[in-house]
């Protein structure tokens, strides 16, 4: 905890003590202290309700645990956040549509993922509300001579998920774009109440196809730090090898579907195959090419027999016998570089007040990394590297990846050569008749996941909070078109690469 956080909290009792953070029940002037130092010594992680309290995780950017702080909701008003921390302003929205309270200022109180048709209004309320039609969506818009609208969206040219873009341009030029998402809610943190940990597990997995290994790994480690659960050794092996394989998979589709926006095809096609061969593999070695519920509260449900680690070993080999010269095609091709080079620049002064994470974050200098910031088992006996670049451009986000898919294959050689033998789950134990919480901040492919969990007096889930580091990259992309052509959207969007399901939850 930084001294500034320290000084902050001095003379409060932590409500609830687990591994990883502690949770301090806080005055309004502390809280609004707190919250004058996010985006300077201090990161917001989360934002989130209960029916009595609003929470928010915080982090000091030099390093140290994270801190949980809650604040009492009077009348159904807290102080808001989002109006003096731009960052929170989706978690705000958020809040008000699925607890029904508000922040006291915020800025922006328009519906975020209510988008009128659900069944009734503030799910997690303790009295939901009866539903009402929503008015017309209010996008903020332009002014200025000669400025016209271009919406795109929801349903888009491809088998993507669903999100409206709306565009206000001069010419071709971007003066303002919009997102408005909400349409993949699935109402994912309703169905985890009164559920089990084990049973909860499969829908946490699902809540982003392409980070279920990582969802998985948070939730995971958030119920064990609710139970005070210590997995095997060798299931903290096998999750990060899980994890890195994942990174792998998706870092390679995204190099493709990053040079293929900018009409390359062929990149699109080889990394492509990459891809499908790091999901062969890990098909062959957990039985599922997402490695989907392998990962489970306890452990791992499935172990890694000698033929499925030789199939890692020659996949390993092969991305390393490839990778080169595909890497020389990128950077030796002019047409390519003129697309990615100075397009869609994030400052590392915005990526670091928004606390952006992943490849969007290093590569605007912001080289925040949950594996190094919040180190977890393995990841605390591994040396590996961060990779971290300025440009912030789409080139710098293309680079990043590139590196981190080095780094990835140095991982898993070390988990392979020191991972050893013996048991891979146990139950988790029991709460012993009273109220347990868990937190857990773990690497995903895009970025530091935050999982929050309370367990009941019976072990079942009372409330679970998950935040993804899109949550904080969509503000951001919204910023870095401003300026760029319109036909340049695709290779911005694409090398942001934001969960929609995710974000909607």
């Amino acid at each position: 905890m930084s001294k500034n956080l320290q000084e902050i909290l001095r003379g409060t009792r932590p409500l609830v003590s687990q591994r990883g953070a502690n949770r301090h029940r806080v005055n309004t002037e502390r809280w609004q202290q707190i919250t004058g130092r996010l985006g300077r010594g201090l990161d917001l992680l989360a934002l989130w309700a209960d029916p009595a309290e609003v929470h928010m995780a915080v982090h000091s950017s030099d390093g140290g645990a994270l801190v949980i702080v809650s604040h009492k909701i009077s009348d159904g008003v807290f102080p808001s956040v989002a109006a003096h921390h731009p960052a929170a302003g989706l978690a705000e929205r958020i809040i008000r549509d699925l607890n029904g309270v508000h922040g006291d200022a915020t800025p922006d109180a328009r519906l975020w993922l209510d988008h009128g048709h659900w069944p009734l209004r503030a799910p997690l309320a303790p009295t939901p509300q009866a539903a009402q039609k929503a008015p017309p969506y209010g996008f903020l818009g332009a002014d200025g001579e000669g400025i016209h609208q271009i919406p795109v969206g929801p349903v888009h040219a491809g088998i993507i998920e669903p999100g409206h873009f709306r565009f206000f341009c001069v010419g071709e030029t971007v003066v303002r774009l919009e997102a408005r998402l909400g349409y993949t809610h699935k109402g994912i943190e309703k169905l985890l109440e009164g559920k089990t940990p084990q049973d909860a597990a499969p829908i946490v997995a699902r809540i982003s196809g392409d980070s279920t290994v990582a969802y998985a790994l948070a939730f995971a480690r958030a119920t064990e730090s609710a139970t005070n659960t210590e997995i095997p050794e060798r299931a903290h092996w096998l999750r990060a090898l899980l994890a890195e394989l994942e990174r792998l998979a998706n870092h390679c589709g995204d190099v493709g579907a990053i040079c293929n926006d900018a009409a390359f095809a062929l990149m699109h096609a080889h990394f492509g195959l990459l891809r499908e061969d790091i999901l062969h593999a890990a098909n062959l070695a957990f039985g599922h090419r997402l490695m989907m519920d392998v990962i489970m509260p306890g452990g791992v449900s499935r172990d890694l027999d000698t033929a499925g680690e030789r199939a890692l070993r020659t996949l390993f080999d092969g991305l390393r016998a490839r990778l080169p010269d595909l890497i020389d095609l990128y950077d030796n091709t002019p047409s390519l570089q003129n697309r990615t080079r100075n397009t869609g620049t994030l400052s590392p002064k915005l990526a670091a007040k928004f606390g952006a994470g992943g490849y969007v974050g290093r590569a605007a200098g912001r080289g925040f990394d949950a594996r190094k910031a919040t180190p977890y088992p393995p990841y605390d006996q591994l040396d590996f590297e961060v990779p971290c670049l300025e440009a912030g451009d789409v080139n710098a986000r293309i680079w990043v990846r590139i590196q981190e898919i080095g780094q990835s294959l140095h991982l898993c050689d070390a988990i392979l050569g020191r991972m050893g033998k013996g048991d891979i789950q146990v139950p988790l134990k029991k709460t012993g008749n009273k109220p347990r919480e868990g937190v857990a901040l773990i690497e995903g492919f895009r970025g530091d996941i935050f999982m929050w969990v309370r367990l009941g007096k019976d072990g079942r889930i009372t409330r679970c909070h998950s935040r993804d580091p899109s949550q904080y990259h969509w503000p951001l992309l919204e910023a870095v078109i401003e300026d760029n052509i319109v036909a340049d959207f695709p290779i911005c969007n694409k090398s942001f690469n934001c969960a929609y399901s995710a974000s909607d939850l």
